[in-house]
């Protein structure tokens, strides 16, 4: 039985949760009627986990999405004639896409790697999945269904009503008309006889007038109904889902993973039900007052309902219109001054509510810290602005292929910024300001004209990337303990440990591609605290901001996140390969490396992040010592300045003295890959060099015995054959290093073959 059969035999509530995970950029019809030819291929597909796959896992995505559009057509041309929806519905996704992933076929293919793993998990463990589900998502696609039903249903008895209330005016117009005639009569046995009648026409009068009376209130109670389950799902809605998506667009800040696109996608099917719900409940409240106006005659004890339930459905459109204005793209968080940069916004209920007939202008601009809560606190756009924004204006268009109505601003670019005066310690890079985007636009017959805004995630604005590492801290900070409803943009100053660790572990990941042990996160806790600590930590441990990034470690000149900040920069930059292998302890205690190292045989080496120099790495290994027994030698932190003319890669290779990466691989095994390989001279006139490190042991010396761990080392020096021509190197000794590590083991000289 195929996966797919297996799925489909699931509680609902599991169906429910995969067609939401599909999102609608992925109609489930695909999945159904390529069932098994989307399984044969991507079931056993392979996974691509580093670099050097990248270019075949691109390829495979690219042959997938051809062979998938190829597939749909030819299913929706077998499929029998009475299947003309399902024809139409292949055909549409074939060209939809064509034309959303011709571009980026991997986004298309991890989505649906994704999807299979989590049926396969359904499959596997229903109960699990069941009690995973969040019940609420299940009661917004249940709710959204009923709510139909009851528009529908009230639509029906309105159009009943206005036919009660036609017959009703007719037996009112013929009344009115008896009545003339009787006034007018003289017979007066004629008269009594017409006045019995005229008494039994206005009984039946009256009470078909109660009875239009009595379908009027039922048709008030279904609207009210109606517009309070609608408020409930919309609150929902905006103040669960929409609200944690923009939530999770600070944890994507940090690098958190998230399937934001598919989520928004179903998010904007949730809104846009809502907004037909609530234009058919205004539109027939609408029609419900015009008929009544109609009828002068009325029941004086009979409270008139209908005006207050158009008051209430109008607020549901307003929250609903101007909460799903939103950023589906934001604005780069640290952004420098007069350089380009982008941001997309999104109106979730344009294509229902035919926004998009008109492309309202949106307008950007920034605002500060206090500017931001005043707009807030008013509910109105703020039209001061802090700073200078060119290619700010643009208008939001309708795509059909993706049915979203956006605009995308591409070149905007910041060329001035006023800044508040600092108080304290504070510094610009601390200031927090924020994009502000506001339209205009009308509704329906242009007799509701909304204004909407909505504010960016927080921005730090520098002139200089100097100024970066502070800023990402400024970032990092509030996109990790931001409250779903707080002022702009308060942000707690002491927080809990291992949420901040959870932090940095995201964002390392992130920018590495690879997470943090449960060692080295340890190491990061006492290196932020300066002190040891338990393993695990309490949960209950507590850091302040000033821990984080302002006050510097003991003994040095840098903080512990400008020092973290530095790690992660080399690492992303210069050692993402090996890192992403493994082949990187990175954050560990010297002492630590050590006691590894000393039960390793001589040349075991492994490579962590310095104490002592800011995005510097070194390498620490067994060496044999003068007495025969095994001392740890240090070499001296490479930078990303040392990076550039020679990789870590060519380095180890280059030193005879390493031989196993700790704690078994050989060093050819964990980083031949990464080496450069050796190309031709450029001119073939010239003979090929080739500049190395080497560490050469030299002999002992009286200095040397009083450091028995420090030892002597020869360099080889390019220059030394023009001084020296017997011997082709000097002899340079080293003295004592009070911590240990060498200053300068490695330079780099030619070889000429």
């Amino acid at each position: 039985m195929s996966l797919w059969a297996r799925v489909n035999q699931l509680p609902q509530p599991i169906l429910d949760q995969i067609r939401f995970i599909y999102g609608n950029n992925f109609p489930i019809e695909v999945r159904h009627y390529l069932a098994d030819w989307i399984e044969d291929r991507l079931l056993n597909a392979p996974m691509y986990s580093n670099e050097q796959e990248n270019n075949v896992y691109e390829q495979e995505a690219a042959n997938f999405l051809n062979q998938l559009i190829m597939e749909l057509e030819r299913t929706a041309i077998n499929l029998p004639e009475n299947n003309l929806t399902i024809k139409i519905r292949l055909n549409e996704s074939a060209r939809n896409f064509r034309q959303l992933f011709s571009h980026n076929p991997a986004q298309l293919y991890q989505h649906l790697l994704n999807c299979l793993h989590r049926e396969r998990q359904c499959v596997a463990y229903p109960e699990e999945c069941v009690n995973v589900q969040d019940p609420e998502v299940t009661e917004v696609f249940n709710a959204v269904q009923q709510l139909q039903i009851m528009v529908r249903t009230n639509e029906n008895d309105n159009r009943n009503l206005m036919k009660d209330y036609e017959h009703l005016l007719l037996e009112v117009h013929e009344l009115q008309k008896n009545r003339a005639q009787l006034d007018t009569m003289e017979n007066t046995e004629m008269r009594v006889h017409a006045h019995n009648q005229h008494a039994q026409h206005q009984k039946m009068v009256n009470d078909r007038l109660q009875l239009c009376t009595g379908k009027r209130l039922a048709l008030v109670d279904g609207f009210r109904k109606t517009i309070l389950i609608t408020g409930e799902v919309q609150n929902k809605v905006l103040n669960k889902y929409l609200s944690q998506w923009k939530i999770n667009q600070g944890f994507a800040g940090n690098g958190a993973s998230t399937m934001s696109a598919s989520n928004l996608d179903t998010i904007q099917a949730w809104c846009e039900s809502l907004a037909e719900i609530i234009w058919s409940t205004k539109d027939q409240i609408r029609l419900a007052i015009k008929n009544k106006s109609k009828l002068h005659v009325e029941q004086e004890d009979v409270p008139d309902l209908l005006p207050q339930a158009m008051n209430d459905v109008t607020i549901l459109l307003k929250t609903l219109i101007t909460n799903t204005f939103i950023i589906e793209k934001q604005p780069p968080q640290v952004m420098k001054t007069n350089t380009r940069f982008a941001a997309t916004v999104r109106l979730l209920v344009g294509n229902t509510l035919n926004i998009k007939m008109v492309n309202p202008q949106v307008k950007v601009s920034i605002i500060s810290e206090a500017q931001a809560q005043q707009t807030q606190q008013t509910n109105k756009a703020s039209e001061q602005s802090c700073g200078e924004i060119m290619n700010n204006i643009g208008n939001l268009e309708y795509n059909e292929t993706t049915k979203q109505l956006s605009v995308s601003f591409r070149n905007m670019q910041l060329k001035k910024i006023k800044r508040a005066e600092k108080k304290g310690t504070e510094c610009v890079m601390d200031e927090k300001f924020a994009l502000l985007f506001q339209s205009s636009f009308a509704v329906g017959h242009g007799d509701l004209v909304f204004s909407v805004w909505t504010i960016s995630l927080p921005v730090v604005v520098i002139v200089h990337g100097n100024q970066e590492p502070q800023s990402w801290a400024t970032i990092t900070w509030d996109n990790a303990f931001a409250d779903m409803n707080r002022v702009p943009f308060q942000v707690p100053d002491k927080v809990c440990w291992n949420q901040l660790a959870e932090a940095l572990n995201m964002k390392f990941r992130a920018s590495t591609g690879r997470s943090l042990t449960a060692e080295n996160m340890h190491f990061l806790c006492e290196k932020a605290f300066k002190t040891t600590l338990p393993f695990p930590v309490p949960n209950d441990l507590t850091i302040m901001w000033s821990q984080f990034c302002k006050e510097p470690i003991p003994d040095r000149s840098f903080t512990f996140w400008e020092w973290f900040y530095a790690a992660m920069k080399v690492t992303r930059e210069h050692l993402r390969g090996p890192w992403m292998d493994g082949s990187i302890i990175g954050f560990i205690h010297k002492a630590k490396a050590e006691d590894y190292l000393l039960k390793c045989p001589r040349g075991t080496f492994l490579l962590r992040f310095s104490d002592s120099e800011l995005g510097g790495i070194t390498i620490a290994w067994v060496n044999e010592g003068n007495d025969g027994q095994p001392q740890i030698l240090h070499i001296q932190p490479f930078t990303a300045k040392d990076f550039s003319t020679r990789s870590l890669s060519d380095r180890i290779r280059d030193f005879d003295d390493l031989f196993f990466l700790y704690p078994n691989k050989s060093k050819q095994e964990a980083f031949d890959r990464y080496t450069t390989p050796v190309g031709p001279p450029r001119n073939k006139n010239y003979i090929a060099s080739e500049v190395r490190a080497v560490l050469m042991p030299g002999p002992n010396s009286n200095q040397m015995n009083s450091f028995p761990n420090t030892p002597s080392y020869n360099i080889q020096s390019p220059d030394a054959s023009r001084d020296t021509p017997s011997s082709g190197y000097e002899q340079v000794n080293f003295g004592p290093v009070p911590d240990y590590e060498l200053e300068n083991i490695g330079i780099f000289s030619s070889q000429y073959h």
